[in-house]
C-alpha cells in the first residue's frame, strides 16, 4: 500500500466525517480496559495490558478514532477512521487503521480494512503493509481475514494471514455486560506460524475487563 493510497484513504475518511459532522448528531466517547494478556489476531504481545481509547462518530456512519495500550517493551497507539453502514440486513464497513509502536517494540502497520455482516455471521478482509525498515528490518505485505459466528454474547472466530504472511488461529469467547462493565474471556489455539515460543502452536486463556462511556 503506497504512502499516497494511504494519505489518499485517510484524509478522505477524514473529510467526509468533518461533513458528515455538520448534517449529523456527532457522539464523542472514551474507554478504558484490561486484559491478563494481551494477544492480537493470535500474536501474543504482552502479560497484563492496560489500555485506553477516545472514539469520535457519526450518525451517518463515519468514525474516527485512537487507542493505546502497553506492550512489553513500550506502547502500542492506533489511529482509525472509516465508514460503517448497512442495507436491510447487509451491514458493511471501510477504512484504515495504522498500528504505531514506541522504543522499537515492533515496525508501523498500515491497513486498508473491509467487512461484511449478515445475522450472527460476518467476515473480515484487511489489506496491510508491514514497516519493518522503522527497525532496520525488512518491509512486506500482508493479508489477515476473518470470519465470526455470535449468539448471544458467545462468539467463535477463525483468524488466518496470507500474502506474505503465514498463520491461523482459532478463537472462542464469551463477553457479558456486568453493573456498566463488559465482562469477558476466551479459549484462542493458534498454529506453529503465530507461536512465538518456537512450539507447534500455543493455547491460551485470556480474560478482560473493559468500560465505555460518554464524553
Amino acid at each position: 500500500m503506497s504512502t499516497i493510497f494511504r494519505k489518499s484513504v485517510l484524509g478522505s475518511v477524514v473529510a467526509l466525517g468533518l461533513l458528515a459532522s455538520g448534517q449529523a448528531a456527532a457522539e464523542l466517547s472514551a474507554n478504558v480496559g484490561f486484559s491478563s494478556e494481551y494477544i492480537y489476531r493470535g500474536i501474543y504481545q504482552a502479560e497484563s495490558s492496560a489500555s485506553a481509547g477516545v472514539d469520535f462518530g457519526h450518525e451517518s456512519g463515519f468514525y474516527l478514532g485512537t487507542w493505546a495500550a502497553d506492550v512489553n517493551q513500550g506502547i502500542e497507539y492506533d489511529l482509525y477512521g472509516g465508514y460503517e453502514g448497512s442495507v436491510s440486513d447487509l451491514s458493511y464497513g471501510v477504512g484504515f487503521t495504522g498500528y504505531y509502536y514506541s522504543d522499537d517494540f515492533d515496525g508501523s502497520y498500515e491497513e486498508l480494512n473491509l467487512s461484511l455482516g449478515y445475522g450472527p455471521f460476518s467476515v473480515t478482509h484487511n489489506i496491510g503493509t508491514y514497516n519493518g525498515s522503522d527497525i532496520g528490518g525488512t518491509d512486506a505485505d500482508y493479508t489477515f481475514s476473518t470470519i465470526k459466528a455470535e449468539y448471544n454474547g458467545f462468539y467463535a472466530l477463525y483468524g488466518v494471514y496470507g500474502d506474505e504472511a503465514d498463520g491461523s488461529y482459532i478463537q472462542a469467547g464469551y463477553d457479558t455486560d456486568v453493573s456498566g462493565f463488559t465482562v469477558g474471556g476466551y479459549l484462542l489455539k493458534n498454529d506453529e506460524d503465530l507461536d512465538l515460543t518456537g512450539g507447534d502452536g500455543e493455547t491460551r486463556l485470556v480474560f478482560s475487563v473493559n468500560k465505555a462511556f460518554d464524553l
